[in-house]
């Protein structure tokens, strides 16, 4: 999996675990991202639909989400890693721009990212290009020279930068699920009624098309202007790259939306201390959707990764110190009383003393 911002790794057990034991069968990841929780309910053998405004987002999805392992031949994938794997590099929009202009990768590298792409280009229409592709983002992400986002590299080489891309097997799943791209508040009006739907909104006004603006260009392959020492794509400056959950004033109404509106069964919310809204006005939303009975986890957790390795200016020079490395995350868990009490005993049952019930 790519480094990611709020991913959900550590958490993605104890999700997977209260949504199977609220009896789901159903289930929409809202704000997928990487997938990790989206992943985690397919593996409990959950019918998943992940959605996410992001096109990496979206092969992500279709890669570990909409593709059964069972239907792949092992033997087709490998001979087709096998084949970009020998790929000779070349100079291209990656090598131009995030090696030369910026220190993103390390130039052979990006030659020969450059040339995977070129040739996926020509495997667009293949089955497996969502699995090719999600391949290459992955090994791009093995050796790129930066703390785990793309608003800035570090001024010295990532040991890792100097290792070989090499494209591996994405670790797909047994099953098939949707992969959905679009913007929460449109997604969820659009979608059919689920056991269990699942949010994790963005916490603060960065948004996440700037911070993986590489894994979008290398996705949507345009070759767009950019600008910045990190190489922003230009579109990345306007409105419509906004989001009403990056927007302090527009949130708590933008997620009051989505909770009300969602036709689910259960509705699961990740959310954290460091966040705009406060954990009662998000109980008292999820009680206005109808939802009997509203229980909330808490768990202590380390920051995201930048926080534990300091803070950069965009030249990757180090500038500061962080305040803190560790907050709280909470889960929400509501729906019926019998489902919510069936979810927080399967919870206890795995790990009796790993969260607190506030």
């Amino acid at each position: 999996m790519i480094k990611y911002l709020g991913s959900k790794r550590a958490l993605a057990g104890v999700l997977g675990t209260l949504a199977e034991g609220s009896g789901a069968r159903t289930a929409v990841d809202l704000f997928t991202g990487t997938t990790r929780v989206a992943q985690e309910f397919k593996r409990r053998g959950l019918l998943v639909t992940a959605a996410d405004l992001a096109s990496y987002s979206e092969v992500l999805a279709r890669c570990y989400v909409a593709t059964d392992s069972g239907a792949v031949d092992a033997a087709e994938l490998d001979a087709l890693l096998a084949e970009l794997n020998a790929l000779p590099g070349v100079r291209g929009y990656v090598t131009e721009t995030f090696c030369e202009r910026a220190r993103f990768f390390q130039p052979h590298n990006g030659q020969r990212i450059d040339a995977i792409r070129e040739r996926l280009v020509e495997l667009a229409g293949h089955r497996l290009y969502p699995v090719l592709l999600t391949a290459l983002m992955e090994a791009a992400d093995r050796v790129d020279s930066t703390t785990g986002q793309h608003m800035a590299y570090l001024k010295d080489w990532a040991p890792r930068a100097s290792n070989e891309l090499r494209l591996r097997a994405p670790a797909l799943l047994p099953g098939t699920g949707v992969a959905v791209r679009g913007d929460a508040l449109e997604v969820v009006r659009s979608l059919p009624a689920t056991d269990l739907i699942y949010l994790d909104p963005p916490y603060n006004q960065h948004r996440y098309f700037n911070y993986y603006h590489i894994w979008e260009t290398l996705v949507r392959w345009d070759s767009p202007p950019h600008y910045g020492v990190a190489c922003k794509r230009e579109d990345a400056r306007s409105e419509r790259r906004g989001s009403a959950f990056n927007s302090r004033r527009t949130m708590p109404s933008a997620l009051a939306a989505v909770i009300t509106q969602a036709r689910a069964e259960v509705g699961m919310v990740s959310y954290n201390d460091e966040a705009w809204v406060t954990p009662d006005r998000i109980i008292g939303w999820l009680r206005d959707a109808g939802h009997e009975s509203v229980e909330l986890l808490a768990f202590d957790s380390r920051r995201y990764i930048g926080s534990r390795i300091g803070i950069y200016n965009r030249v990757g020079e180090k500038v500061g110190k962080v305040s803190h490395t560790r907050n709280t995350e909470y889960v929400f868990v509501a729906g019926g009383a019998d489902r919510v009490k069936a979810a927080l005993a399967a919870l206890a049952e795995r790990d009796p003393v790993g969260a607190g019930v506030r």
